[in-house]
């Protein structure tokens, strides 16, 4: 299934998108795409009965706003320098393990929200990301299995970035990582039966129309399975859990100088093959 949320921030109703590509409503079956939700196979189950039932009114969608997929998301936990190519360009050597640092919910928006370049910055960048979403409850996982058995679905994040904040500034990472609309999110939470193979997934991503980022999800270091499993090691991941898992070559911190940082009026889209597709306008904080 392809689930999502629609309406203004703040008020956004659960809905499916259908095989025809029809907008249905959800609000009279379940009241939104959360942790709960995922958490609750017989939920679960009357969504996928009526969708296949045709039972679901379908909704206008122009004009209508596509928020995050998930709501009362937990937390955003992220793998830093997860692609051969992306280690490659930055000059980093490969990690021994995963890199872990952590976004605030807070910085998730809606797929095709504005996203706020912040005050002082001269070095905002991009990162298409694969978004695994957690739909029960992992600590102490053994074997990849039991990870993949974690996950309920999957999305596309935007994890941008402020290459000052986060390297030159002094301490972790967290200050370049966690500016206000510095996660979108979406469109859709595409389940993890739909994704039969997540590493054999295609991310692009374009700024003004330019191609900067084409890459596979092939090139991971750490694969989904192993990263859930490694996380639930030091952590316990909760439904409505989001976990980032890095970006492929072609960030702008990867380009020979000057490099093309964001600036407000520029416009980024991205897309994951079969997860759909952002686009986001800069503005200035």
């Amino acid at each position: 299934m392809k689930l999502l949320r629609v309406g203004p921030v703040g008020a956004e109703r659960p809905a499916l998108l259908d095989e025809s590509g029809t907008l249905r409503d959800l609000s009279g079956i379940v009241p939104d795409i959360d942790g709960a939700l995922l958490a609750d196979e017989t939920a679960l189950d009357r969504v996928r009965t009526a969708a296949a039932a045709g039972d679901l009114p379908a909704l206008d969608a122009a004009g209508l706003r596509t928020g995050a997929p998930l709501a009362r998301i937990g937390k955003v936990v992220c793998i830093g320098l997860n692609y051969h190519d992306h280690a490659r360009e930055t000059g980093a050597p490969i990690p021994a393990e995963p890199i872990v640092f952590m976004k605030a919910a807070d910085t998730v928006v809606g797929p095709d929200d504005t996203v706020l370049v912040p005050r002082g910055s001269v070095k905002t960048d991009w990162e298409v990301e694969l978004a695994v979403v957690i739909g029960r409850t992992a600590r102490y996982l053994e074997t990849d299995e039991q990870a993949l058995a974690a996950v309920a679905g999957y999305t596309i994040a935007h994890d941008v970035s402020e290459r000052e904040f986060q390297i030159e500034r002094g301490g972790q990472w967290d200050k370049g990582k966690n500016c206000e609309t510095f996660n979108p999110l979406g469109p859709w939470l595409v389940t993890a039966d739909e994704v039969p193979a997540p590493q054999a997934l295609g991310l692009r991503l374009w700024v003004n129309g330019e191609l900067k980022q084409d890459g596979t999800t092939a090139e991971q270091i750490f694969p989904v399975a192993e990263v859930v499993r490694y996380l639930s090691q030091f952590m316990t991941l909760y439904p409505g859990d989001i976990i980032n898992t890095g970006t492929p070559a072609g960030v702008a911190m990867g380009h020979p100088e000057p490099k093309p940082y964001l600036r407000a009026g520029d416009v980024v889209e991205l897309e994951i093959d079969g997860l759909g597709r952002q686009r986001q306008e800069l503005k200035d904080a």
